[in-house]
């Protein structure tokens, strides 16, 4: 399971990078240092969900938790573990998965940290989620695609 998710995080991160639209050029020009951004810490995005991302380790490797501000779904939101990889790159490209508690779904994101010209760091991400669903004829339905932005909040 593990190795299945690792994929697909790797061939989103390949599909959402390689169609961004923006040139090479354009994303030369906003490098920054890797250690001006830093994936550790508590994140808020547009929406108000909120996301608390624990150390990295040597491999890339990190973990934490992920309480979203919105939801289709019925009754109480909770907090949800969510599982990542980060390029050991100077452009500090990432991907995780939130395996929410409250729903039958599944979100993962992919995204990349920037320095804006104040000094405050942002994670520019898009998602795609996948809900599950009775039976192939509501197939149609189940995957949900969009785009966040986080700003650190510690």
């Amino acid at each position: 399971m593990a190795t299945g998710t690792g994929a697909l995080l790797g061939l989103l991160l390949a599909f959402l990078l390689g169609s961004s639209g923006t040139s090479a050029e354009a994303r030369n020009s906003e490098r920054f240092a890797p250690w001006q951004c830093v994936l550790r810490g508590n994140w808020t995005n547009d929406l108000n969900s909120t996301m608390q991302i624990n150390g990295v380790n040597k491999a890339g490797v990190f973990s934490g938790r992920y309480l979203t501000a919105v939801s289709d779904t019925p009754g109480c939101i909770l907090p949800s573990p969510l599982q990542g990889f980060q390029q050991l790159t100077d452009q500090l490209l990432f991907g995780f998965t939130v395996n929410w508690t409250f729903s039958a779904s599944t979100t993962v994101f992919v995204g990349q940290c920037f320095v804006d010209g104040d000094g405050r760091q942002l994670l520019k991400t898009s998602w795609l989620e996948r809900a599950a669903v009775q039976s192939m004829q509501g197939d149609w339905r189940a995957t949900r695609v969009g785009t966040n932005t986080f700003h650190r909040t510690n």
